[in-house]
């Protein structure tokens, strides 16, 4: 009986054995199995990367290739450290860094020792690499930037960190990701995907063919290419004009919402954050605190809009019905109200819709504002009212584009009150807004979408940076139009004071022969913390604009840090711009020659400098108290506190 049960214990076993055997070889051989196969090696195949071309089909970013020395800890045999060393170009701190990185992220998968070699460095040292057990060269490509210009409309490939991998199995560590710009944004269309193949490894961990005769490998897929909105001699124009200057600027196709340009200044060459020297030179960027580089002020910035704000009063006035474009308000050199007076420096005199825009005159818009507020004799429910209006033109919220960074800016309602206002509110509380001061913050892409959207008379298409996607169509919110909540048949009066702030207006030094330009002005106070004390620098200078005034095919948002008032800065570049991209060619060669030889970097180290500086300035309003500036009722007085 004993021995029988041990012939049936011996035939048991063997049956577990050969069904363990025939389950693991056959039927379990899947690709989960393979991966956790020590006896097999795998080697990822990088695919090419799509190429990115401008809107006329320029090539903007293309591939190099890169090799990899990968490493597998496990498999590492003793070596000569210092010769080793010499061959990758680093110390030997970095080597036992790097060693150290790898055991910790797998003892026997291979990830990334020293990546970014070059051509020559690859070719000295894949000579030596036998001599080097558990080492080996992976080849992939990087990026190559065609063109100097537009780093923040670009961004650039790094490796990925934890998160991203986490965030999706797809990347294993020592994998590139798209970290900024349109790499970001596109990189799952970018990136293709990864293929793979399996090496049969004997008990001495060398190579000994394909395994499974490569049945079980993959082909990379490659990245599709992608034409983006951009118009690279525009982009590479604007940026040229803003050497010495920091701001922002967006321009926009009205009749698609394609971003032609997409300038942030200062900016940087987008091949300084490529290969090797990418960490040392984003380190240097990201400490800059400064200029702040990388900074996409275009995006990002969020200022007060100044008196391009006092369009969208107006709109609203009229869609209100609280004014007509030809009834008349008298400007007295400002605005009093309560005790306190809004000074104005359009010369006073008596104003309809068209010169109010036209002379920028704060007392006209401040009449505007309080008559939509207390329509109703409720200015709760006004404001509310006004706030729904001005974000039916996207400001005051992310504009749901294709961009990767972005700022929601403020619009203000009755809740956004009720802390400091819990019981009454008053229109006079906030008459600041008016004029694009106050509460209201804006980002000078919202500004340009605005602009685009009374261009249009009264709807706007999604700013968008992708123009065509190989074998793919567009999403429907790009090419759906979004329609403000003004009737188009009060764009008209708004439009032509636009039209004679270029004509007469505090614009007419910046026309251009043969071109209809709309555009408005704006001046913004600028205040900074030093040495924790709110002090005041010189003013945001701000523009925006559309052309030809019929038929617009760009609008755009100019906006220069410390740049004085509207037109002097923001309005001559907001003109160049325009000409540059419906003519190709530049006739006021007058304004462009000033703006490359005029630089604000002497504004900007003001407050750096520790010492004390003067404030250049030319403010459009400022409220004081009355009784302490003002003497009525010639208002010949008028002093505005520096």
């Amino acid at each position: 009986m004993r021995q029988f049960l041990l012939f049936l214990s011996v035939i048991l076993v063997g049956v577990l054995f050969t069904a363990r055997l025939f389950y693991l070889q056959i039927y379990n051989s899947n690709s989960d199995s393979i991966f956790d196969d020590n006896a097999i090696r795998k080697v990822y195949d990088y695919p090419k990367r799509g190429f990115v071309y401008d809107r006329n089909g320029t090539l903007l970013v293309a591939n190099q290739p890169s090799y990899d020395v990968m490493v597998i800890p496990r498999e590492v045999e003793p070596l000569d450290t210092l010769e080793f060393c010499r061959l990758l170009k680093i110390d030997k701190a970095r080597f036992i860094s790097q060693f150290e990185k790898a055991k910790h992220y797998s003892w026997r998968i291979a990830s990334p020792f020293v990546s970014h070699l070059s051509k020559e460095d690859y070719a000295v040292l894949q000579e030596k690499m036998r001599k080097y057990k558990g080492f080996h060269i992976q080849k992939r490509s990087l990026r190559q930037y065609e063109t100097t210009i537009g780093a923040n409309v670009l961004g650039d490939i790094g490796e990925v960190n934890n998160r991203d991998i986490n965030n999706d199995p797809y990347y294993n560590l020592g994998d590139l990701i798209g970290k900024q710009g349109v790499e970001k944004s596109y990189e799952a269309i970018l990136r293709g995907r990864k293929g793979i193949k399996f090496f049969q490894k004997d008990r001495f961990n060398r190579n000994i063919g394909p395994y499974n005769d490569g049945a079980n490998d993959t082909l990379p897929e490659p990245g599709k290419d992608i034409k983006i909105t951009i118009d690279s001699e525009l982009q590479a124009y604007g940026e040229w004009l803003m050497q010495n200057k920091r701001g922002g600027i967006i321009a926009i196709e009205p009749s698609t919402g394609e971003i032609l340009a997409m300038i942030a200044a200062p900016s940087y060459n987008p091949n300084d954050l490529v290969g090797r020297k990418r960490s040392k030179n984003f380190n240097k960027l990201l400490r800059d605190t400064i200029a702040k580089p990388l900074f996409n002020r275009s995006l990002q910035g969020v200022y007060n809009p100044g008196s391009p704000f006092k369009l969208m009063n107006a709109l609203v006035a009229l869609q209100e019905d609280v004014i007509k474009t030809n009834d008349r308000i008298v400007c007295q050199n400002g605005y009093k109200f309560g005790n306190r007076f809004m000074g104005c420096h359009c010369g006073g005199g008596s104003r309809d819709m068209v010169l109010g825009i036209q002379k920028s005159c704060n007392a006209y818009f401040a009449n505007l504002y309080r008559k939509i507020l207390d329509k109703n004799n409720n200015a709760s429910n006004g404001i509310d009212v006004w706030s729904n209006h001005v974000k039916s033109f996207g400001l005051g919220n992310y504009l749901n584009n294709d961009l990767v960074v972005g700022q929601k800016g403020r619009i203000p309602d009755r809740d956004y009150y009720r802390n400091a206002y819990p019981k009454e509110f008053y229109s006079t509380y906030t008459l600041s807004n008016a004029i694009g001061q106050g509460e209201v913050a804006t980002t000078p892409i919202q500004l340009a979408n605005m602009t685009a959207a009374i261009a249009n008379r009264g709807y706007y298409y999604t700013p968008h940076i992708i123009k065509a996607i190989d074998g793919e169509t567009l999403p429907e919110n790009f090419t759906k139009p979004n329609y403000t909540t003004i009737a188009k048949k009060h764009f008209d009066p708004v439009i032509e004071g636009m039209f004679q702030v270029y004509k007469n207006g505090t614009a007419s030094g910046l026309q251009v022969k043969d071109l209809e330009i709309c555009g408005k002005t704006g001046t913004v106070e600028n205040f900074a913390i030093i040495d924790s004390v709110r002090t005041q620098l010189t003013d945001h200078s701000i523009f925006v604009a559309f052309a030809p005034k019929d038929n617009p095919k760009i609008a755009l948002a100019v906006f220069v840090e410390n740049g004085y008032f509207g037109s002097r800065f923001a309005g001559r570049v907001a003109s160049l711009m325009i000409e540059k991209y419906i003519n190709k060619t530049i006739s006021r060669k007058d304004l462009e020659e000033w703006l490359l030889t005029h630089s604000l970097e002497n504004e900007y180290a003001k407050p750096q400098s520790g010492k004390p500086f003067k404030i250049n300035r030319e403010t459009e309003y400022q409220i004081i108290p009355l009784e302490e500036n003002i003497a009525f009722p010639d208002k010949t007085n008028i002093k505005l506190t520096p």
